[in-house]
């Protein structure tokens, strides 16, 4: 299972897994089935028993097959889709998934102890200068800050007025496809400036209870409890990283 928000490579990862599995079976008959939930032509696999269906169908009688999912939480109750052909022992299963709530929930119940879970990030700042060509110096890091280490601005110029848009489709398509449809969202307004604030004060210590304070300061009434609701949908789609205040002193979390 290889997890990690959107755009971070996760799809590249297998088709080099293919293009692996490709040159160890030379000579021989594999058969590889890919499905991307991101294109139109996989829409109408809706849930466990569509793909099922799809999969035994592309099989080949008693003999190995190699099963690549993109963006699988998009497949209502895939889990028991996954469990059943694990069980089979005739296929390899690679998935890719822009949800961390799959894998600590759905997943862990039905493939506990059967799956490698391996997480993709955006590029490091070593990585990104690598990537562009560019030398370690204050002009690269402020590049680095302002536009990010997504991999496919390696295609891009980098220009405000280009990565930004760039970068707004990407901010659309997470804040709306993975956390305002997914968890059923009505107060998108107050989703967006809760992000605002996020990132206005990213590197501070956050509660949900002092941005909810901070909220009444602006005449917004919004409780703690759905604040940090929010937080979590934000979290489990990759699109913040909570991070542990530590005791220092004391060593405790």
């Amino acid at each position: 299972m290889v997890v990690g928000q959107r755009r971070v490579g996760k799809s590249y990862l297998l088709f080099q897994i293919m293009d692996k599995i490709k040159s160890l079976n030379q000579g021989k008959s594999d058969n590889i089935i890919y499905i991307n939930k991101e294109l139109f032509e996989f829409d109408y696999l809706k849930d466990y028993k569509d793909l099922l269906k799809f999969i035994k169908e592309k099989s080949k009688n008693n003999k190995k097959s190699y099963v690549f999912i993109d963006e699988i939480q998009d497949i209502a109750q895939f889990e028991k889709a996954l469990r059943s052909l694990n069980a089979s022992g005739l296929y390899d299963i690679y998935c890719t998934g822009s949800n961390a709530k799959m894998l600590s929930g759905e997943l862990a119940t039905y493939l506990s102890g059967r799956y490698i879970e391996i997480e993709v990030f955006g590029l490091s700042y070593s990585e990104f200068l690598v990537f562009h060509k560019l030398t370690d110096n204050s002009d690269a890091l402020l590049k680095y800050i302002k536009y990010g280490g997504l991999p496919y601005l390696i295609n891009l110029e980098l220009k405000d007025d280009i990565i930004f848009d760039y970068l707004r489709n990407i901010y659309n398509t997470i804040l709306f496809n993975d956390v305002v449809s997914r968890h059923h969202i009505r107060s998108i307004d107050f989703l967006q400036k809760l992000v605002e604030y996020l990132a206005d004060n990213t590197g501070s210590l956050l509660s949900a209870k002092k941005i909810s304070d901070f909220l009444k300061s602006q005449k917004i009434n919004v409780s703690p409890n759905i604040i940090l609701d929010y937080l979590i949908y934000l979290a489990q789609a990759y699109f913040i990283f909570k991070v542990s205040r530590l005791d220092v002193q004391k060593k405790n979390f």
